[in-house]
């Protein structure tokens, strides 16, 4: 009998196939047009596309294990694709901003704060009338985020983020065996 992966190990391969597909997703958009990287519409792309992955490799990884999963294992194989995508992703993210384009941060820091800026225009305040140090302050964390260190704390907070993800593809992907019940 053929032994069974843990969702640990069965979430590697997706992770992979994730972090790769981020990767690319992010190396085309900055070869079109490097402001598509600040773009909301890019990263609500790509949030569709992850959703949309992680359900196919899970509904996949169900089938191999008997067609039933828990929440817990959802969840762990979920979690787990989502952290090994973004470790490839912040390695790929760390050239793109250290390496091949170290100007590229300070382009994406200016555009952030622009759309910033327009966006509180669009909810009626003022962005003449905040002082000079908050704006260099916004400009200051904005640039920050781009760095090592910056990159790093973001992917530190983001665990957070793929822990609720994971939470709700985990509801999404249970599927509890009904002949068992009583």
């Amino acid at each position: 009998m053929e032994e069974q992966q843990t969702p640990f190990q069965a979430a590697i391969k997706p992770g992979i196939t994730m972090g790769l597909a981020a990767l690319a997703i992010t190396y085309i958009a900055y070869f079109i047009d490097s402001s598509l990287l600040a773009s909301f519409w890019m990263l609500l792309v790509a949030l569709v596309i992850f959703f949309g992955l992680i359900i196919y490799f899970g509904k996949q990884y169900r089938s191999e294990i008997g067609g039933f999963m828990s929440f817990g294992t959802a969840f762990n194989f979920s979690f787990v694709a989502l952290v090994v995508s973004g470790i490839i992703s912040l390695i790929g993210q760390i050239l793109l901003y250290q390496v091949i384009d170290p100007s590229l941060p300070q382009v994406l820091t200016d555009l952030t704060v622009e759309k910033s800026l327009e966006m509180m225009e669009s909810f009626g305040q003022n962005p003449d009338s905040l002082p000079p140090s908050a704006l260099d302050e916004i400009r200051n964390n904005t640039a920050a985020s781009f760095s090592v260190g910056g990159q790093l704390k973001n992917f530190a907070f983001g665990l957070i983020f793929y822990a609720i993800i994971a939470l709700i593809l985990a509801a999404i992907l249970k599927k509890r065996d009904k002949s068992l019940d009583y």
